[in-house]
């Protein structure tokens, strides 16, 4: 049987199958970045739900898999050279997950640039943005009277639309075929209506994206892997 006790993780989070993937997350726009890849790719994985609370997320227990105190994160049994791996970041477990399925990262070098191009977008640009604007629009940042810091995040996510609103003209996925660059951004689009922002932003105006993401949520894959791990 497969020994992960060299990840201390495990003692809270106690695998039933340590020969599959673990995976350490909840519902959020990052967290079901994985699960849906996960889906999508057909990989064997056994999800544990990681709440938000401190009690979880700054636990020594998942610090010791993430010091960042942020989910999602996986340890992959069979990782390079058959070697346990553990891994934070959504987008790095994008990209680990593609390069070990082979699928939804690209079939060249050019595929994989372009698909790279449009997840580090999501990771540097469209997360970030809406995470801001969702903090100043509806949580404890509203509270503050300077108009200005939500005026700069709503103007922001309006930009980003934009941006991807032109760049699907024409176009079914974000970068050829569907991929990984589609699950970083597509759930992120879904979080606008957490955030109650759709209207402050135009939402409907952007008509390629709105169509982009029924088409998302269409997929049996994205409607499994968007409630993995099931909230209590």
């Amino acid at each position: 049987m497969t020994d992960l006790s060299a990840f201390p993780i495990t003692q809270r989070w106690a695998p039933k199958d340590p020969s599959v993937i673990q995976l350490y997350s909840f519902p959020t726009p990052n967290g079901v970045k994985a699960s849906i890849a996960l889906e999508e790719m057909g990989l064997a994985y056994e999800p544990h739900l990681v709440t938000l609370a401190d009690a979880d997320v700054k636990s020594p227990a998942f610090l010791s898999l993430n010091p960042n105190n942020k989910i999602p994160a996986i340890i992959d049994p069979n990782g390079p050279d058959g070697e346990p791996i553990g891994l934070f970041e959504s987008g790095a477990i994008l990209l680990y997950l593609a390069d070990k399925s082979g699928k939804l990262g690209g079939a060249n070098a050019a595929e994989r640039a372009h698909i790279t191009q449009w997840l580090m977008w999501q990771m540097g640009g469209l997360g970030p943005m809406f995470g801001q604007m969702g903090f100043f629009v509806k949580f404890a940042g509203a509270q503050i009277e300077d108009p200005r810091p939500r005026e700069r995040y709503i103007g922001e996510a309006k930009r980003l639309l934009n941006v991807l609103n032109g760049h699907l003209e024409g176009r079914t996925w974000v970068a050829g075929d569907f991929s990984i660059a589609d699950i970083a951004i597509a759930p992120w689009l879904g979080a606008l209506e957490f955030y109650e922002t759709k209207e402050l932003v135009g939402w409907d105006d952007f008509t390629n994206v709105t169509a982009y993401v029924d088409r998302f949520m269409e997929r049996p894959a994205v409607q499994k892997g968007r409630n993995i791990p099931a909230r209590d």
